[in-house]
């Protein structure tokens, strides 16, 4: 007897046996009707012709599986798991392999922007594919890659943190685009063309609405760092890792001006971000014949990469290959490293991931 599914390798149908005759049920999972929390069953009777129709049926349900896509893109839907199996080739056990686009969905970044700590790092990891991996995203990857970036620049016109770093993924991102859809061409990009222009559209929108950010005082009427005494002003200093923070606070005041202009504190500076070993190629004396560390600095960034330092980063498990965010309250209560790691210490087989890193685990 011939299956009568659609696909020759599957069960069937489901039967049941009634007064009149077979009926043939369906099962619609409740995914699809949230509204609905009971399961619900569905009989069919095959034998009036005129009621049941296969192809109608199934072009129903394919309309009902879009219409709960559309619906439910803005947010993460497909998976609650925080982490993704890194695949690079097809084994017996699994096939295919793990793409960029994949990962992006699968790793949950709504959530991470909400976090202080990881926030710089998903906006660096953004920045990173706009310059270079814009056009390997599937068209998936796409709408949640803008979606997240939408969610970025609400949250930065309503709290007023960190403009400067969306300014610079905005740019890079315009950039990437009008060179894209100008000069490239429609055949490299995943989609259609007028996708592509509302969206730059849209970036140029947001540009200029952050362009347009001012920055509110808050009147709480508590103590601001210029009421700290001037060694307490000088520590917090010497905690600032980037360059434009420091003149940005330069500006405030005349007493923050001369704090800021410390050679030692750019000297300190210099020192983290690079190795000795660069200092040498490119020094800089002033007119007094000391090294001036802070055109030092500018100069150096020029040549070479800066370090990169972030609150909280992605974690690859080199045991399992397995790309996750490490759940610390949980780690400390469970002691759940954040994925199902199957090593007697998972500890030692964990490893930070930076964002360029993150990208090179899906270049093949």
């Amino acid at each position: 007897m011939p299956f009568l599914g659609q696909d020759w390798r599957s069960p069937g149908w489901s039967w049941m046996k009634t007064e009149d005759g077979w009926k043939r049920c369906e099962f619609y999972c409740d995914d699809f009707e949230r509204d609905n929390n009971n399961f619900n069953l569905q009989v069919l009777n095959v034998d009036n012709q005129g009621i049941y129709k296969p192809d109608k049926c199934e072009f129903s349900a394919k309309k009902r599986k879009k219409d709960h896509f559309n619906n439910t893109t803005k947010s993460q839907y497909f998976y609650h798991e925080k982490w993704i199996y890194v695949q690079k080739e097809s084994t017996r056990e699994r096939h295919g392999y793990c793409t960029l686009g994949e990962a992006f969905n699968r790793l949950d970044f709504s959530s991470a922007i909400q976090d202080i700590r990881r926030f710089n790092y998903v906006v660096k990891l953004l920045q990173l594919i706009a310059r270079t991996q814009l056009t390997s995203l599937s068209g998936a990857a796409q709408k949640n890659y803008f979606n997240i970036l939408e969610k970025i620049v609400r949250k930065v016109l309503e709290d007023q943190h960190n403009p400067r770093l969306i300014r610079e993924l905005l740019q890079d991102l315009s950039s990437t685009l009008c060179i894209l859809i100008r000069e490239v061409g429609k055949s490299v990009l995943v989609g259609n063309i007028n996708i592509w222009i509302c969206r730059l559209e849209t970036i140029l929108s947001w540009q200029q609405q952050l362009m347009n950010l001012q920055m509110t005082q808050q009147l709480g009427g508590g103590v601001t760092l210029c009421d700290l005494p001037l060694h307490m002003q000088n520590n917090i200093l010497y905690r600032f890792s980037d360059a434009w923070d420091l003149l940005n606070l330069g500006q405030i005041t005349t007493t923050m001006h001369v704090l800021s202009e410390d050679l030692h504190l750019w000297k300190k500076l210099c020192k983290f971000h690079f190795a000795e070993k660069m200092f040498c190629r490119h020094l800089i004396f002033s007119e007094k014949g000391h090294i001036d560390w802070k055109l030092m600095f500018f100069a150096l960034q020029k040549y070479y990469p800066k370090k990169e330092q972030y609150g909280d980063t992605l974690h690859f498990c080199r045991h399992c290959s397995i790309l996750f965010w490490k759940d610390y309250q949980l780690a400390l209560l469970f002691k759940d490293s954040g994925h199902p790691c199957t090593a007697n210490d998972p500890g030692s087989c964990l490893m930070s991931v930076s964002p360029q890193h993150f990208i090179d685990l899906f270049r093949f």
